[in-house]
């Protein structure tokens, strides 16, 4: 916003910090010392979490040039990419100290010819970057290195800039991870000293005993307390359910430990982690040996986009949410599903830790001021951490207690359309006479929270990480697992799932005091497509458009897509009876067509991030997925 500044920093030590934001017409210079909460999260990693109010409003639709300088010593050096080493090395002046600008450490962050990294702060939101599901080790080439490219031809122009990039769920992939990425996770840790936990409810005291364990890597299924049957071992902890934590299919390396998921982040962001750290393969398995080769490739060519990723994040203002991958797949599906988790102190530590490291890493930057008691909270953990580097137990256990009650991970932005960003994941309507059945994606509650933002809004952007309006048949298929009492065998986890959370957002939406126009952002489903719906006979029906972009680096099996999409032009076609057994039976939903599609296709499978551009109106004026492999498609109203 243009009256507040806020970025995130992580570096080997607490770093004085000042800003220089220059136009052409102005130049202000910040002393960042009050405006900067600093979290020692192991002996060389320090979070810096820069929250700068400005007195005089920031000007709209320029371009602003930034210099984040530190104040260098022997102690350590900011690199080239934006990270600090943890050796020293740096040339001082004076007493030993002297400021260091972005043009001497952060050429890396800045597009050609550009002395420094710059942001526009648009006056409306109409031109958005938004994309969920980025998988390192996916074989498709990366979504945000593509924005990059993307970016770096229009830079220079203002009114080409988009207004912010959404990151709309499934940012990191704490359940399926490669064992490249493990082994570097583990080498990170120990080279930025990274904080030790305890560990209860299995035979694995600490996180450092886990990480010197090589038998854990692919076999992170097996850690719980020694049982010969995996099958047994789930129905002794996990009451039989089949996926409460480690899915049946990617599970075999699903981070545990704060440590381990804090590294993820620093690993899937940024190029530096990756030049301070030297690898070691793990004793394997001969095939498992085979697949951590195959894995490494992917992981190669996704370190090598890193660079633009991270010159991406300096220069468009980010938005995020998370969704289940973001903690674990399923994540609160069912109230069965949450009683098993979080009844058994080892699922309950790993959902805590991946709400921690949201919250230092995603959450805290969407809104700092409804996320400042969750991270005093943090910190007070944080600051418990001994000489030996081990945290807290008991502290750790509370911070993780009031993770889980706390409710303020949804937020609204007062731009121009209004963007409401939905949590979908921990307010659910939970179905307590069938307990195995989906919960409702928000709760009654939430729910009505999220109307009074609507209310009198001539127009809104919101962001659902699940679609609203998805795919009939795939929701249909959905609803047959879940009457057959299977619903974790297909993550029936769509927003028509629950009938109380589904009649109440169509209500909501059909409200005559909500907007007239809403344009629904959303990612979770690893394919793209847009609809627009109307309600059908109301002369005055609101404009709705479901935009879905997935995923960055993810996509859905081709064959498998294919034969979904043409079933469901068939089965749900408008003059089709079985609109009628829908819960959106009173809507209108027209699909959009990917330019160059054959044979009606209306589902888009292509890694890639998604373009909106809107009208004065806050409508949909152009939808655009641009394709990871640069091939860039256009979804429009009628088929071409």
């Amino acid at each position: 916003m243009p009256q507040r500044l806020v970025m995130w920093l992580v570096a080997s030590r607490p770093l004085e910090l000042q800003l220089t934001l220059c136009t052409d017409d102005l130049s202000q210079h910040h002393d960042l010392g009050s405006a900067t909460t600093r979290l020692a999260v192991g002996r060389h990693a320090h979070l810096h979490l820069i929250d700068l109010p400005l007195d005089d409003a920031l000007p709209r639709d320029v371009r602003i040039a930034y210099d984040l300088a530190y104040r260098a010593n022997a102690e350590g050096s900011v690199n080239a990419e934006g990270g600090v080493n943890a050796e020293g090395g740096v040339s001082t002046e004076g007493k030993g100290t002297a400021w260091r600008s972005m043009r001497d450490w952060g050429e890396a962050l800045c597009y050609d010819g550009e002395p420094l990294p710059t942001l526009v702060l648009r006056s409306r939101y109409d031109n958005l970057l938004h994309g969920s599901c980025r998988k390192p080790h996916h074989a498709s080439a990366d979504g945000l290195v593509r924005a990059d490219r993307w970016l770096s031809e229009r830079h220079a122009d203002s009114a080409a800039r988009p207004a912010a990039l959404l990151m709309t769920g499934d940012q990191i992939y704490a359940d399926d991870v490669a064992g490249p990425m493990l082994a570097a996770i583990h080498a990170l840790i120990a080279r930025l000293g990274l904080y030790d936990e305890c560990l209860e409810g299995t035979e694995i005291a600490s996180g450092s005993e886990l990480y010197a364990r090589d038998e854990t890597y692919y076999h992170r299924d097996d850690l719980l307390p020694a049982i010969r049957s995996t099958e047994a071992l789930r129905e002794k902890f996990f009451g039989g359910v089949r996926k409460p934590i480690f899915t049946t299919a990617s599970a075999e390396n699903h981070l545990i430990t704060f440590a381990e998921l804090l590294a993820m982040y620093l690993l899937v962001w940024s190029p530096t982690p990756w030049r301070l750290i030297e690898v070691e393969v793990p004793q394997l398995a001969a095939e498992e040996q085979d697949r951590y080769r195959a894995e490494q490739r992917h992981i190669d060519a996704f370190v090598a986009g890193l660079p633009g990723v991270a010159r991406l994040f300096a220069h468009l203002p980010t938005l995020m949410i998370f969704d289940d991958h973001d903690v674990t797949d399923d994540w609160n599906l069912s109230a069965a599903w949450e009683a098993t988790v979080y009844e058994h102190p080892f699922s309950r530590r790993i959902v805590g830790n991946a709400l921690i490291a949201y919250l230092l890493c995603q959450g805290w930057g969407n809104d700092p001021d409804g996320l400042a008691e969750p991270l005093a909270a943090s910190r007070e953990w944080l600051d418990s951490a001994g000489h030996d580097g081990r945290l807290d137990c008991e502290t750790h256990n509370r911070l993780v207690t009031r993770l889980l009650r706390f409710t303020g991970w949804g937020y609204t932005l007062d731009s121009t359309p209004r963007l409401v960003v939905l949590d979908t994941r921990t307010r659910r309507w939970r179905s307590e006479r069938r307990r195995h059945h989906p919960s409702g994606l928000m709760d009654w509650e939430a729910l009505s929270e999220f109307q009074q933002e609507l209310l009198e809004e001539p127009s809104v952007i919101i962001v659902s990480p699940a679609p609203i309006f998805g795919v009939k048949l795939i929701e249909g298929i959905q609803r047959v697992f879940t009457w057959f009492g299977k619903p974790l065998l297909v993550d029936a986890e769509n927003w028509m799932a629950h009938p109380g959370a589904a009649h109440t957002m169509l209500n909501i939406l059909r409200h005559s005091r909500t907007p007239q126009r809403y344009v629904i952002l959303s990612g979770d489903v690893h394919y793209s497509f847009v609809y627009a719906i109307t309600i059908r006979q109301h002369r005055n029906s609101p404009r709705m458009w479901q935009i879905t972009s997935s995923g960055l680096k993810n996509t859905f099996p081709d064959t498998l897509l294919d034969w979904f999409d043409r079933l469901n032009r068939w089965l749900y076609a408008p003059w089709s009876p079985l609109n009628w057994l829908t819960k959106r039976r009173r809507m209108a939903v027209d699909p959009y067509y990917p330019e160059r599609a054959s044979k009606g296709e209306r589902l888009w499978n292509r890694a890639g991030i998604g373009q909106v551009l809107l009208d004065d109106q806050g409508a949909p004026r152009e939808v655009t997925q641009l394709g990871a492999d640069d091939c860039d498609t256009r979804f429009h109203e009628e088929h071409r």
